[in-house]
């Protein structure tokens, strides 16, 4: 698999607890999760809150909390990703933009984060110039956080994360709370980054949008990835391999709003085999059992009932 910018092959992380009496107890969060980037491609991992989205990206820049744990390779440039590479490419090849707005320092003027404190000439130009690229005139510089709007501050995380022309951009959840068209503005600064020739790691639990942008779309469920398909897949429901990405297909506004009864497991509460059984249509005995990825026409799927389906016909 060489060639691409990221590799994330069988990653699970699991958190240490403890419960009443002191019993220690682990919770796997993300069971065998595989995910790839390749420079110039932007690829979407979509799934609801609780999926495991944001430890994926937490896990890649190497800021898991302290009582995580994790298992699987994760690979950059082809090199395996070690606590100490990640922290020399962390901010410089490899930037996060995050979830939460409150990243930005309350008490440090834009330009002077933007810049990471830098003041040189060459710096401020720079700065200048990847505010204005965002919309954003040179007066942001002299303004605090609390006087953005929400659109503003997100441009400006982008621009934080674009000062070092990074290779490799993750995303995470960087529309929450915008209006479409602000979202939609947000999304194609992101798309330029790929047209520019870094890899980006979109996190997003909103399927409509990501679409708009992504050229791949990675589904995770109860932090499994079920199905990687090109975006061109969403098409149409017959395209989609898994239940449960059918299901978010017949889910979105222009296919009828239709939804699933049942919730996502909690990690205490996982079933064995797949983690969509209980809720699935086509489950049977088979499912409670090790499900592989294995490829598809579109991308990759693990579902032994949509196997067995093709193999009939």
């Amino acid at each position: 698999m060489d060639g691409h910018l990221l590799e994330v092959k069988n990653l699970s992380i699991s958190f240490t607890q403890y419960e009443r009496g002191m019993r220690r107890t682990n919770l796997r969060t993300i069971r065998d999760l595989s995910v790839t980037v390749d420079p110039g491609e932007m690829v979407a991992v979509i799934g609801s809150s609780g999926s495991g989205k944001s430890l994926l990206a937490h896990a890649v820049m190497g800021i898991l909390p302290y009582n995580a744990s994790f298992t699987g390779e994760i690979f950059f440039q082809g090199e395996r990703l070690t606590a100490r590479r990640q922290r020399e490419l962390r901010g410089r090849e490899m930037v996060l933009v995050p979830q939460s707005v409150s990243y930005l320092d309350p008490l440090m003027k834009v330009g002077e984060q933007v810049r990471k404190g830098r003041r040189d000439p060459a710096s401020r130009e720079k700065s200048r110039q990847v505010l204005e690229s965002y919309g954003l005139g040179a007066e942001m510089e002299e303004l605090y956080p609390f006087q953005l709007s929400g659109g503003m501050t997100r441009r400006v995380l982008i621009s934080t994360a674009v000062m070092e022309e990074p290779k490799l951009v993750i995303a995470d959840e960087p529309t929450p709370g915008l209006h479409l068209e602000a979202a939609r503005r947000v999304l194609g600064h992101f798309r330029e980054m790929a047209q520019g020739g870094a890899g980006v790691l979109l996190i997003t639990h909103d399927l409509e949008l990501a679409l708009e942008v992504a050229d791949r779309v990675a589904v995770l469920y109860a932090g499994m990835t079920v199905e990687e398909a090109d975006s061109g897949a969403f098409q149409r429901e017959e395209t989609l391999s898994h239940p449960y990405t059918r299901a978010l297909w017949r889910a979105m506004p222009e296919h009828g709003f239709e939804s699933v009864p049942g919730v996502q497991p909690y990690v205490k509460d996982m079933p064995a085999g797949c983690p969509y059984r209980p809720r699935c249509p086509l489950a049977g005995p088979e499912c409670g059992g090790e499900i592989p990825l294995r490829r598809t026409e579109r991308g990759w799927v693990r579902c032994i009932r949509r196997r067995e389906e093709e193999e009939e016909k």
